[in-house]
């Protein structure tokens, strides 16, 4: 049975509604906004310049619930998947039509620029051309922000399992201890000695957690790999 990709603008969703509720967002944007004072390729300049915006005056009446986002929302998506959350000049890959004409729209409706720009995906396409599931976001203030347009594909559905190890100095320490422990049951008895005896399956399984260990610290130091919370709106290409 094939396994259903993973849409992470579904799990925004459900984050955002564990976090707060629909209508505790929306009076917030309303009442944030009463007190809140093109072509492609100018938006496109828009989208690869350092442009600093931390509001932009939409018009409440016209947004979607449903495309509103906090800080903390994302955050914990980006370290659950290993993703990151940058300005859009990061990033590597083309933003297709669609996303400059919903940019468009929205300028038009609200008569407003977009500005400020940022863009959640995997740290892969801060490095190359890729099309895995890059959500653009805009700034509304006050650490929300609004989803503008997500294209290319799904991210794979055992992506949050396979990064799980990750995430932090926990996780990693928790999944060398099991992955050592399932190399010691791994390792046939008799090997060692014609009757192993527990203590010598305690010797083996200290071998196992140094091998595993050695090989994990060599692999992040050599290729400067870090932790998901601590990447996730690092801007450094290497720590990936």
């Amino acid at each position: 049975m094939l396994l259903k990709r993973t849409n992470i603008h579904d799990k925004l969703l459900r984050e955002q509604h564990r976090a707060t509720s629909e209508a505790g967002v929306l009076n917030w944007v309303n009442q944030f906004i009463k007190k809140t004072p093109s072509s492609n390729q100018r938006i496109l300049e828009n989208l690869s310049k350092n442009t600093e915006a931390d509001v932009t005056d939409f018009n409440f009446d016209l947004l979607d619930s449903e495309r509103i986002f906090h800080e903390r929302s994302i955050k914990k998506i980006c370290v659950n998947y290993r993703l990151r959350f940058l300005d859009t000049r990061f990033f590597k890959g083309t933003f297709p039509q669609e996303a400059l004409n919903e940019i468009k729209n929205l300028e038009k409706e609200h008569q407003t620029p977009l500005n400020g720009f940022k863009i959640m995906a995997p740290s892969k396409m801060f490095v190359l051309n890729k099309t895995d599931d890059p959500l653009l976001f805009a700034p509304m203030g006050n650490d929300y922000y609004y989803l503008i347009h997500k294209w290319g594909n799904d991210l794979h559905p055992l992506r949050k399992l396979t990064m799980w190890p990750f995430k932090s100095f926990e996780n990693i320490l928790v999944a060398i201890l099991l992955s050592s422990l399932i190399a010691t049951v791994l390792i046939p008895d008799g090997l060692f000695a014609p009757e192993q005896s527990f203590s010598q399956d305690v010797m083996v399984f200290f071998f196992m957690f140094k091998s595993i260990a050695a090989i994990v610290l060599f692999y992040g130091f050599a290729l400067g790999k870090n932790f998901n919370t601590a990447i996730w709106k690092c801007q450094y290409d290497k720590a990936q």
